[in-house]
C-alpha cells in the first residue's frame, strides 16, 4: 500500500491558474503604456528625439530580418542593406511622380502620376525583395564563412552601384540625385504628413509615424518569436549547428537556406518601404556598406539568434548617434575647452570598442539566449546558441 504523503510529494506541480498570467498581462500593459507615452515624453526635448525613435523601429526591423539569416540559419550576410534599398526604391517609384515624368506612356495612362497606396506598395516591395533574396541565396548555397561574406558584400555593392547609375539611358532611379516627392502614408482619410486633429488631439506627423512604425516593429517581433520555435526555425538552427547532421536527418538544406534568405529579405523590403514613406526622399547614399555593418553589429552586440537580445542591440546602437549628437560636443567643450573628436568619428570609435569588448567578455552578446532547459523570455526552453564570434566565423 503506497504512502499518501510520498505520493503527494512525487506529484508534479500543476501549471496554470497561478499568478503568472496576471504578471504577463501586467508587464504587457506596462510596456504598451510606456510605448504610447514615449514620444510625448521625448518630444519635450525636441522633435529630433522622436525622429530618432522612428529610426530605432526601422533599424529594429532590419536587425530582426538579418537575425533570421545570421542568427537562426548561421549564414553570414554583409549585403543585407540591398534588400532595404529594393523596398525603398519600389515604394518611391510606385508612390511618386518620378516615372510619369520620365516615361510619356505612363504619363498618358496616369496623368496625375502614380500614387499607389502604401498597403499595396509594401507587399509589392516585400515580394520583390524576397525574390532578390532568392537570387542571392541560390548561387551561394555551398559557400561558407569568408567566401559567403565576400559574395554577399559584393551583392550589396552591386545593388547600390546599379541604383546609383540607373539614370541613363532610361531614368529609373534618378541616379545620385535620388527620388523626391514621395507620397506619405495615408490611412483612410488620415494623412500622416498633415494629420490635423486626431481623437481630439493634435499630434505631430512624427508622433503618428512613430505609432505606425512601432506597430510594424511589434508585428515583426511577433513573427520572429513564432518562427524561432516553429519547425522551420528549428531546421535553421540545426543547419547552423551542423549542416551535415541536418542533411542526414532529412532536412532539405537547400530549400531551408533559401527560405532564410527570402524571409530575411522580406523584412528588409518592408523596412525600406516604410523608410521611403517616412523620409519622402531616397538616394543611394542611404544604402552603403556601413549600414549593413551597423545592422550586423546590432545583432552581434545584443545576442545572435535571440530576439530580445536583438531588440536590445538595435535600440542601443540606433539611439547612440542621437545621444552623441547632443552630448559629445558639449562634454568635450566643458572638459577640454575644444572639440577633439567629431561626433560621427566618436560613434564609429564606440562601435569598434563595443564590438571588441563584446567579443572579449560577452562573446554570446549582452543578452544571449538561455541554455538548454532554461525558460526563455517568451516561454518554452531554448536551445543553447554558439558564441557570437564562433557562429559568424564557423557557421557562415
Amino acid at each position: 500500500m503506497s504512502d499518501p504523503a510520498a505520493a503527494e510529494l512525487q506529484t508534479p506541480p500543476r501549471s496554470g491558474g497561478g499568478p503568472a498570467p496576471f504578471r504577463v498581462f501586467a508587464a504587457t500593459a506596462a510596456v504598451g503604456a510606456a510605448l504610447i507615452a514615449l514620444p510625448w515624453v521625448m518630444g519635450a526635448f525636441g522633435d529630433a528625439w522622436i525622429r530618432a525613435l522612428c529610426f530605432v523601429t526601422l533599424y529594429l526591423m532590419l536587425a530582426l530580418g538579418l537575425n533570421i539569416v545570421v542568427g537562426f540559419a548561421g549564414l553570414l550576410d554583409l549585403g543585407y542593406i540591398a534588400f532595404y534599398a529594393v523596398g525603398a526604391y519600389t515604394y518611391a517609384l510606385l508612390a511618386s511622380p518620378h516615372l510619369t515624368e520620365h516615361f510619356p506612356a505612363l504619363a498618358q495612362a496616369y496623368p496625375h502620376g502614380l500614387h499607389v497606396p502604401i498597403w499595396v506598395t509594401l507587399p509589392i516591395g516585400a515580394s520583390i525583395a524576397a525574390v532578390f533574396g532568392i537570387l542571392l541565396g541560390a548561387p551561394v548555397l555551398k559557400l561558407r564563412g569568408d567566401y559567403l561574406a565576400i559574395v554577399t558584400l559584393g551583392f550589396g555593392e552591386i545593388i547600390r552601384i546599379f541604383i546609383n547609375n540607373l539614370n541613363a539611358p532610361l531614368n529609373f532611379t534618378n541616379g545620385p540625385s535620388g527620388i523626391t516627392l514621395i507620397d506619405p502614408v495615408r490611412i483612410l482619410n488620415l494623412d500622416l504628413a498633415h494629420p490635423g486633429t486626431v481623437l481630439g488631439l493634435r499630434p505631430s506627423s512624427l508622433v503618428l509615424y512613430y505609432y505606425l512604425l512601432v506597430a510594424m516593429a511589434l508585428l515583426a517581433i511577433l513573427v520572429c518569436v513564432r518562427l524561432q520555435d516553429s519547425r522551420l526555425g528549428r531546421a535553421w538552427m540545426a543547419i547552423r549547428e551542423d549542416e551535415i547532421a541536418a542533411r542526414a536527418m532529412g532536412i532539405n538544406v537547400r530549400n531551408v537556406k533559401l527560405l532564410a534568405f527570402s524571409l530575411g529579405a522580406t523584412f528588409g523590403g518592408i523596412a525600406g518601404g516604410l523608410f521611403a514613406a517616412f523620409q519622402g526622399f531616397v538616394s543611394p547614399e542611404s544604402f552603403s556598406l556601413m549600414e549593413s555593418i551597423v545592422v550586423l553589429s546590432m545583432i552581434v552586440l545584443g545576442g545572435l539568434g535571440h530576439v530580445p537580445g536583438v531588440v536590445l542591440g538595435a535600440v542601443m546602437l540606433a539611439m547612440l548617434p542621437e545621444a552623441l549628437r547632443h552630448t559629445a560636443v558639449p562634454l568635450q567643450l566643458a572638459i577640454f575647452g575644444r572639440v577633439l573628436i567629431d561626433a560621427e568619428v566618436l560613434r564609429l570609435l564606440l562601435y569598434g570598442m563595443a564590438m571588441v569588448g563584446v567579443m572579449l567578455y560577452r562573446p554570446r552578446g549582452l543578452w544571449p539566449a538561455p541554455e538548454h532547459g532554461v525558460r526563455g523570455l517568451f516561454g518554452g526552453s531554448r536551445a543553447a546558441r554558439p558564441a557570437a564570434a564562433e557562429a559568424v566565423s564557423r557557421h557562415g
